[in-house]
């Protein structure tokens, strides 16, 4: 609204409200690599970190596990110990730093790790601001990172809940996850639903602990962040955030009883989406990321805390310096060129809004009393899981069928050359060298310690664990003796034991796909001439839990025909050619998005042709530059596909040929 001239003619100067923190998500390579494009990000206007770790740290490995080859630094930073955090956050002053860390299984160690640093440079606990993700139930779910079984898993949640609560009163503990669950397929309802049940089985695992007061209990309430994902659809995304509002003050009111409305206020942070982002006509990727923005920035009601942007080029591989800085720019000239935060909220009032947010609220309310019949979110587990695989099988149906347009991709695809994306270094990669040197560090570091001091550490660590006291000090107190992530991860595997998330694929409907009968008959031509169905297995090899794509290849194949073997994620080369010999496989595929493609396949290739089986075919999906496509054929891979290959009949008519040892489609 346009302010009121005075008495005099003036007119005052105009309010305007703060605006959210600007993140860009990074971390890459090594600590040292990492903190200088975080200080270079913080000199560019960047207002707060966001941390990416690497698969091996999430999942609590040492960078030279076994499971860890080939995935050292690249979707995230490594930190094996105390001396890789202080690196990483070497001269950045933890107490005037608001830092977000995106870390679920091993959020207690990282969080430990952190605290031991700010102890170290004397910044007091109370001062530090930021966020751990926490959120481990969407990572059954959609993103993969799980270690622990679910009931252990939420007990850790809760150990920092209450001790975050205690001594690090300004900190977020938990930033409950919808991002993933939409990238994972999730429709706005199921986005709402999914999450709001998995903050009421924290908040309900911390009630039931017994370990907190009611006074306590509201102000945790009041703690609760959550981090949501916005697509492309803006109205209906902004409409999902203002009907995030009103079901949180409603469940937190009306379950939990909290009497602040402060503690009832919905926070939380947003990426917008990367699951939209194409490989075809990449440039076209900036508006996209452009509009997702403004469903969480124009809703004043509903506004983001903080907003981080996905770089234009994702979908080709790990974006450049450059890249992010394009994408922060896009959130400073929104926050301090435009007049958006002049306004209050431009939509109430708004009957079409209303009635979208009505609905949106509605069905997700329906949703949440089925999930809640089920016992609650850990109960419903495998129900989500399907649900989240079917409703990505139809979105991939409807962009097959050119239902969804999606522009350059089934639609408008003629196209000139970019030169954005034109050259050698269109996207930055990580070197073999990496892994190597991290190694060498983190032999280094363990010869460097004092032994017997990690020794009573882990003891006490386990003493507690056991005995169900707090992990957090224990926690703390290893990380000051030098005890590293594996082995920190390693004695709770011992005690809490691992877990196996559901896949969701064998009980997925099958969604009405056209041109599904055409490669049906294909197939059953392929298995009269083999003798028997054709088998396909289809593997994910190293620690990269984004199986969304693995999934989609294992539900349509199902679908045309095919026998699948499907294991789910996380598991060594070896372990697949076992289970490519075992099952007597046709066809191999392997699915890798975590950018470690070309050791990972390599060590299959290699395992296959110690047993003698190297005649069976193999194909590769994933985010796979053309130069890497190229190497991967080389060595012996039948077919490569990447995002834009987005036709999954053609996929599998692809596998019907080769089974038979045709030659595939060029």
């Amino acid at each position: 609204m346009a302010a009121t001239r005075d008495s005099e003619g003036r007119e005052p100067q105009v309010r305007r409200d703060k605006p959210w923190l600007f993140r860009t998500y990074a971390g890459h390579s090594t600590a040292a690599e990492s903190n200088a494009l975080y200080r270079r990000n913080l000199a560019k206007g960047q207002t707060g970190l966001s941390i990416a770790f690497d698969l091996p740290t999430q999942t609590g490995y040492d960078s030279d596990h076994e499971l860890a080859a080939g995935e050292v630094g690249k979707v995230g930073v490594p930190i094996s110990h105390l001396g890789d955090m202080r690196t990483l956050l070497d001269g950045i002053p933890l107490d005037r730093m608001n830092t977000s860390m995106t870390i679920n299984a091993t959020a207690a160690w990282l969080f430990a790790l952190y605290i031991a640093v700010a102890d170290e440079q004397g910044v007091p606990r109370e001062k530090l601001t930021g966020t751990i993700q926490n959120d481990i139930i969407k990572e059954y779910l959609s993103r993969g990172t799980y270690v622990f079984p679910p009931e252990p898993s939420l007990r850790l949640t809760k150990d920092t809940i209450v001790f975050s609560c205690r001594e690090v009163p300004k900190w977020n503990p938990v930033n409950v996850c919808s991002y993933h669950l939409q990238e994972a397929g999730a429709t706005p309802v199921q986005e709402l639903a999914f999450a709001l049940a998995t903050a009421i089985a924290i908040l309900d695992t911390v009630r039931n602990s017994g370990e907190v007061d009611a006074e306590t209990f509201e102000t945790i309430v009041g703690r609760i962040s959550f981090f949501v994902n916005s697509g492309i659809r803006f109205i209906t995304e902004m409409c999902k955030m203002r009907a995030f509002v009103d079901l949180w003050d409603e469940i937190t009111r009306e379950r939990y009883g909290v009497k602040d409305p402060k503690n009832r206020r919905f926070r939380y942070g947003v990426q917008v989406n990367s699951l939209g982002l194409t490989e075809q006509q990449p440039e076209n990727n900036v508006y996209r990321i452009l509009l997702e923005m403004l469903a969480v920035t124009l809703s004043k009601n509903a506004r983001a805390r903080a907003v981080q942007l996905p770089a234009w080029n994702e979908a080709l591989g790990l974006p450049r310096p450059w890249d992010q800085q394009w994408s922060l720019r896009m959130q400073q000239i929104l926050a301090y060129e435009t007049d958006l935060l002049e306004y209050g909220d431009i939509f109430d009032g708004s009957v079409e809004i209303a009635r979208k947010v009505e609905e949106l609220k509605r069905e997700a309310r329906e949703e949440l009393a089925t999930i809640e019949g089920m016992g609650g979110a850990v109960a419903a587990i495998d129900y989500m899981k399907r649900r989240l695989v079917e409703s990505n099988a139809a979105r991939v149906a409807k962009i097959e069928s050119g239902e969804q347009v999606v522009v350059g991709v089934n639609q408008f695809t003629e196209t000139e050359p970019s030169p954005l994306s034109a050259g050698e270094n269109a996207v930055q990669t990580v070197g073999p060298e990496v892994e190597a040197e991290q190694i060498g560090r983190l032999k280094a570091w363990r010869e460097s310690r004092d032994q017997a001091a990690v020794a009573r550490a882990l003891k006490e660590l386990e003493q507690a664990a056991r005995e169900g006291r707090n992990i957090m000090e224990p926690s703390i107190a290893c990380a000051k003796a030098g005890v590293t992530t594996g082995e920190w991860g390693m004695t709770l595997r011992r005690i809490f034991g691992e877990y196996r998330a559901p896949t969701g694929v064998g009980q997925a409907a099958a969604e009405g796909t056209a041109g599904l009968e055409s490669v049906r008959a294909q197939v059953r031509v392929a298995a009269e001439q083999l003798g028997r169905p054709i088998k396909l297995l289809v593997g994910k090899p190293g620690l990269d839990g984004h199986s969304n794509g693995a999934e989609q290849i294992a539900v349509r194949a199902r679908d045309c025909g095919m026998e699948v073997v499907y294991e789910g994620i996380r598991l060594t080369p070896s372990q697949i050619v076992r289970a490519a010999l075992e099952e007597s496989v046709h066809v191999v595929g392997l699915s890798i998005l975590s950018g470690s493609h070309v050791p990972l396949v390599r060590a299959v290739l290699e395992g296959m042709r110690r047993e003698g089986i190297d005649d069976i075919p193999v194909v590769v999906g994933g985010i796979i530059p053309p130069e890497d496509a190229a190497a991967l054929k080389a060595m012996g891979v039948a077919a490569v596909y990447t995002p834009k290959d987005f036709q999954l009949n053609e996929i599998m008519s692809d596998i019907a040929r080769l089974a038979v040892r045709q030659p595939a489609a060029a």
